[in-house]
């Protein structure tokens, strides 16, 4: 039995289509406020924001080979 990380009650993982959605014991889905809050909370940064040697620095280590893994054959 998996517990709710915003409210702590008990939910179950059941899946519909290729999504999983979580269900209370009664069968209804749980939707609590802790966790809408929560994603309410979230801040947006636009990118003329962010100093642009810092995004460049960024994009370098994302294209870097060091972090990808090859694939067997």
């Amino acid at each position: 039995m998996a517990r709710c990380k915003y409210c702590g009650k008990d939910i179950i993982w059941l899946q519909e289509g290729k999504k999983k959605v979580p269900v209370e014991n009664d069968g209804i889905k749980h939707e609590c406020e802790e966790f809408k809050n929560s994603t309410n909370s979230l801040k947006s940064i636009e990118l003329n924001h962010i100093d642009p040697e810092i995004l460049k620095q960024y994009q370098a280590n994302m294209d870097s080979p060091k972090g990808k893994k090859k694939k067997k054959k």
